[in-house]
Parts: structure tokens; C-alpha cells; sequence
């Protein structure tokens, strides 16, 4: 059985086509018009000229303002991406390794993307990260991948912030945790997922006819769905590790179909990874006796 569409390549491909500048990890290129708005950023910086722009709520950037970050822009990354085909068994369960790494792929162009659009900023860091899939009318087979949010600034130069390429901190928190995770003394490192597209494998007419008005478990689907969610966990795990994160917060673990079918299903987990400093946290609660009666 087939999901996806038919491509001329049975993997994905690590970077579009071109000769553009390439994005801050190096890994990817950048289109036409991407390097366009990266350089109107760069000079903008430089004039300090204009207002920033910011997808922050009101007590989001008073939060942020307070811990000593200042907001420099709202920024972005996209990718329209055509995931190409591959084959599953109709009755055996097994991930799809090609959709799986297709849907890799463009979620680190966009976040690269993002990210370099951040660092012509001069940023520290991006807070309030959304990650999103959509589809357009003109392109009904294909999906685009964006990610978006705020770039920020300390007010106390700090390389400390940046990951090991020099590129800013990502965290998905909303402003409010963002401040209480960095009271506490801890410190957002990037962020990350892992995925997992599985094919869960149809039941045969036997099974389901023994099924027919019972209340029962379907090992079939259970197993199937246990393997993929692990999977998914594990690869979020081991990105934080190679960012050198203590743990991960705010994780979400999410199930999508797209555009594969019924049975072809993408498991995503993802959060923000976060080190922990013990010089610095919340003061501790203290009791207060009142002297009115």
C-alpha cells in the first residue's frame, strides 16, 4: 500500500535547490526571498530605526522585560514541502521511514530558517515558538511547515544564552513559564521533537467478526501505537541530550494523519529542553504572622 506521493528520490532531501547563502547551521540554503528579508533585518539592526514587531501578549513582554530580555522582532522560517511515497504492508505494523524523515526534515528547515532570520537580529534567543502544518489550495498534495516567534536580546551580554553554532536559545514556552522557569534557576537550551509516521496494520475479516458485540482490547493497534509513541519519545530524548538539557519541559505528544490515510499516522512529541543552575532560584516561601485581630 502506498502513502505519500510518487518522487523521484525515495528519501527526503536535506536542502532545496539553489545557490543561495545558507542557514545558520549550515546545513540547509536559503530561498530568494528568505535572504532578502534576513539582510532587510540585518540593516534595520544596524540603523536601529524601527520599532520591533512581536507576537508576545501584553504581560508576555513585561515578563520578559523584567528578567532583562528585550524583544528585537517577530520571526519566522517556512518550508512547502512534497513528501515522497512509500509501500507498508497491509497487515504488518512498521514505521514509514520515509515519511518519517521527510517530516524531519522540514520542521529543521523551518526551525533553521527561524533561527537565522533571529540571529541576523543579533538575538539571544527565540521565546514563544510555534510550530505549524498547513496546506493551500494550489498545492493540495503538499504541506508547508513554519515555524514562528519572538527574537529576544539580554540586556546583560551573555554568550552563555547561545547554543555551541552561535545561534540563539529556542524555547515553545509562553512568556509567563519563560519567566518562572528562569526565577527558578533554570535556563531553556532548544526546542525539541521527535517523530515518529507508523503504519498500523488493518485487522483481518476473521478478527473483526470476532470482535462483532464484544467489549475488548485490539492487541493489534495497541502494540502498533505503544511502539510509535516510544519511538517518537525517545528521538525528543536524544535531541535534548545532544543539546546538553538536564530535562524537558512542557512536553506535548500529539497524533496526525495529514494527508497519508486512515492508517499512516504521524506521532510527534515536543517540548523545550532546559539546563539548571544552582546558584540562582525563587526565594522560598515565607510565613507571615498578622498582628490584627
Amino acid at each position: 500500500m502506498a502513502f505519500g506521493r510518487k518522487d523521484d528520490s525515495q528519501g527526503a532531501s536535506s536542502a532545496p535547490t539553489g545557490d543561495g547563502p545558507t542557514t545558520i547551521s549550515g546545513r540547509f540554503s536559503m530561498p530568494a526571498a528568505a535572504a532578502g528579508r534576513i539582510q532587510r533585518l540585518e540593516q534595520l539592526e544596524e540603523t536601529d530605526k524601527s520599532a520591533f514587531t512581536s507576537d508576545l501578549s501584553v504581560n508576555e513582554f513585561v515578563l520578559l522585560h523584567k528578567l532583562g530580555f528585550d524583544p528585537l522582532g517577530y520571526v519566522m522560517g517556512t518550508s512547502i514541502y512534497h513528501v515522497g511515497l512509500q509501500y507498508g504492508n497491509w497487515r504488518q505494523s512498521m514505521e514509514l521511514e520515509v515519511l518519517t524523515a521527510a517530516m524531519y526534515n522540514a520542521r529543521e528547515l523551518a526551525i533553521d530558517r527561524m533561527r537565522t532570520e533571529a540571529h541576523a537580529l543579533k538575538a539571544d534567543g527565540i521565546v514563544g515558538v510555534h510550530l505549524a502544518i498547513q496546506q493551500h489550495a494550489w498545492g493540495a498534495g503538499e504541506l508547508e511547515f513554519v515555524a514562528q516567534g519572538t527574537a529576544v536580546t539580554s540586556k546583560e551580554p551573555n554568550p552563555s544564552l547561545r547554543l555551541a553554532d552561535g545561534g540563539p536559545f529556542t524555547s515553545d514556552l509562553s512568556g509567563q513559564d519563560f519567566f518562572t522557569l528562569v526565577k527558578a534557576g533554570h535556563f531553556p537550551r532548544a526546542l525539541v521533537f521527535g517523530t515518529c509516521v507508523y503504519h498500523v496494520a488493518h485487522q483481518s475479516v476473521r478478527q473483526t467478526m470476532k470482535m462483532t458485540g464484544q467489549n475488548m482490547e485490539i492487541p493489534l493497534f495497541t502494540e502498533a501505537v505503544y511502539t510509535a509513541r516510544e519511538l517518537a519519545m525517545t528521538r525528543m530524548e536524544d535531541e535534548a541530550a545532544h543539546h546538553g538539557a538536564d530535562g524537558i519541559v512542557g512536553v506535548r505528544a500529539g497524533v496526525y494523519n495529514h494527508i497519508w490515510g486512515e492508517h499512516a499516522t504521524e506521532f510527534l512529541a515536543i517540548g523545550t529542553g532546559v539546563t539548571t543552575s544552582p546558584e540562582s532560584g525563587l526565594a522560598e516561601p515565607s510565613m507571615t504572622l498578622s498582628l490584627n485581630d
